[in-house]
């Protein structure tokens, strides 16, 4: 009751999940957003897109057994959509068998027209997205359709996503072939799929290292997650750390809060909060428009 009037408390879903207290909501999230819907001079004109992976499963169960109504955060997906698509780049979405994007709609900026509007433009492939599994077991090996990929934070991004050997088996591939892969907030989680035997066994480096160690990223700090439950952003603590995880592979993270650093490491672009998704947005631009130049 306590923590009800102090607006600390997580508020229940209809589905039996909670998402985030008033407070938290208030401190966290915004009916704006900082998009400065930059003018790119010479906008990307070919064919070759961006390969967008989200997540399809919407509830974490806490390590108290509660869930948490998660998905991927919309800031951290749409602001970096909307410089995409200002510098001529389109996007195609997917999820681990095609079932429909998992959205954080409790922290969609319903204010802002700009993100209003490429939510738009993309709802019906959020609906109805592509499927990782028949494109990792069918197109693939032979595509040249994309020039990186893109995989947007939230919560949501630590479900069904690290333990994706299809998306494991992407990552490799576009490593390989010198794809840029762009990862936000929580999203490098989603990394961790790469470093499972069974993909490194499928490929043939069942003894390599880890393909990202010795990499220096942003992302949302395991510190940061440890004290959100206080304020009700969440029911309980987070079943398991992802950046602890990374770190035990190597990978070293540039920030300590939830900021707007964003960071790229050859080809690897991070940014570490949705602070930060507009700046994101531009680095990933103006490093593939980069590419396209050269």
């Amino acid at each position: 009751m306590l923590k009800k009037l102090l607006g600390i408390a997580p508020q229940p879903t209809e589905d039996g999940a909670f998402k985030p207290s008033k407070l938290a909501l208030k401190l966290a999230t915004s009916d704006t957003t900082d998009f400065d819907n930059t003018v790119y001079e010479n906008p990307y004109q070919g064919n070759k897109k961006v390969l967008m992976v989200c997540t399809e499963e919407c509830n974490m169960t806490m390590a108290n057994g509660t869930k948490f109504s998660t998905g991927n955060h919309p800031v951290e997906m749409l602001l970096p959509m909307l410089h995409l698509k200002n510098a001529g780049f389109e996007v195609d979405i997917y999820t681990p068998t095609g079932g429909s994007v998992k959205i954080e709609m409790w922290a969609m900026p319903h204010k802002d027209e700009n993100v209003k509007a490429i939510y738009q433009y993309y709802q019906a492939q959020f609906e109805n997205p592509k499927s990782l599994a028949n494109f990792v077991a069918n197109e693939m090996p032979n595509s040249d359709d994309y020039l990186a990929v893109f995989i947007p934070g939230g919560h949501g991004a630590m479900l069904g996503l690290p333990d994706n050997e299809d998306l494991g088996k992407l990552i490799h591939w576009s490593h390989t072939q010198g794809l840029y892969m762009m990862a936000i907030c929580h999203a490098p989680a989603s990394l961790l799929s790469a470093n499972l035997n069974t993909v490194k066994q499928a490929i043939g480096q069942a003894n390599s290292d880890y393909i990202y160690n010795g990499y220096q990223i942003a992302g949302f700090p395991d510190s940061v997650d440890k004290q959100t439950p206080m304020v009700g952003y969440m029911p309980g603590h987070m079943p398991w750390m992802y950046g602890e995880k990374l770190e035990k592979l190597g990978v070293s993270f540039v920030n300590k809060k939830a900021d707007k650093t964003c960071h790229i490491d050859r080809k690897l672009i991070t940014g570490a909060s949705p602070q930060s998704a507009n700046n994101f947005g531009k680095l990933c631009v103006q490093e593939l428009l980069k590419t396209i130049g050269s």
